[in-house]
């Protein structure tokens, strides 16, 4: 593009968007992101953007709103600052989850957030590992939708893994599972959770083969970690070898820390999506990079090149 490229980020996690732009080669937009006394959010945009393609950096992660808002205030000040282009690259997309009604009276939250994004009129929305595809259905405007499998790829292929086993930890997982476990040349198995009667313990039965085998668990995120640590428990109860865990988002809510570092699993393998605070760094918890995959998707975008060959 004949229009230069620049990239601002809000408090969420700015060494990834440092990151980011180190692999851009351009240096991260000048901004002041802070909250008055009163705890309202304040901008103020230290470089000039007219006529520029601007990317937004910022994951909706804890604490959300917050996060959120520097969003919705930041697209706000560049469009009136007469920003050409504006993509917002969430890398975690905070209330996914809430993405259909499951009880009466209850909001689809999702889709909320991305009717409060589209008001800002953004041009684009560059995302990864959405909880359900399906959210991408919710905006009006073009998303591309990126996956973190290439990281966990290379990282499982260069560890020569004896005899994995891919395990989705729930029955809408095994979509994101198969296609991990084909690119790693590893089998699959599917943990299925099944409560017999009304306030009875959850049953989790192991389909498939684990026994002697390296399971990987594959989920989008870990929140309280206590799904991902009872999965490994039953997969250790089938002869399984020893059991890592994968996931895109480390929410790592609640008590997660405590129950990971108290769990049987051997290593936890998450993406730098959202900011690891040093409180929750621990041994088993392994953080890799998907800078250097939203920076060639940014750079793509920039260039109107095709995004869909960074799926592998």
């Amino acid at each position: 593009m004949s229009f230069q490229i620049v990239a601002f980020s809000g408090n969420a996690n700015l060494p990834l968007a440092q990151e980011i732009c180190n692999h851009l080669g351009i240096p991260l937009g000048r901004a002041h992101v802070k909250q008055f006394s009163d705890g309202e959010i304040s901008i103020k945009l230290d470089e000039n953007v007219r006529g520029r393609d601007v990317f937004v950096i910022q994951p909706i992660s804890a604490p959300a709103n917050d996060h959120l808002m520097e969003v919705l205030l930041m697209t706000d000040a560049l469009r009136r600052a007469s920003a050409d282009r504006i993509t917002l690259v969430i890398p975690y997309y905070g209330y996914g989850r809430q993405d259909r009604k499951v009880e009466p009276r209850v909001p689809i939250s999702a889709r909320a957030v991305a009717d409060l994004l589209e008001c800002m009129l953004p041009t684009r929305l560059l995302t990864m590992d959405l909880h359900a595809d399906q959210i991408q259905g919710f905006f009006r405007l073009p998303v591309d939708h990126l996956y973190a499998a290439p990281v966990f790829v290379e990282y499982l292929r260069n560890k020569n893994l004896d005899q994995p086993v891919v395990v989705s930890p729930d029955s809408g997982g095994v979509e994101r599972a198969r296609f991990l476990a084909r690119q790693i040349n590893a089998g699959l198995a599917i943990i299925d959770k099944r409560r017999p009667r009304a306030n009875v313990a959850e049953i989790m039965n192991v389909i498939g083969d684990v026994s002697g085998k390296v399971c990987i668990l594959y989920d989008d995120m870990i929140d309280t970690a206590g799904t991902i640590t009872k999965a490994a428990v039953a997969l250790k109860e089938h002869g399984a070898k020893s059991v890592l865990c994968c996931a895109t988002h480390g929410v790592l809510s609640g008590p997660a820390i405590e129950r990971l570092r108290d769990s049987i699993l051997d290593e936890v393998i998450i993406s730098n999506s959202i900011r690891l605070d040093p409180s929750k760094k621990i041994d088993k918890i392994t953080v890799l990079s998907v800078a250097r995959l939203v920076g060639e998707a940014i750079r793509r975008i920039h260039n109107e090149e095709s995004v869909s060959s960074l799926f592998l």
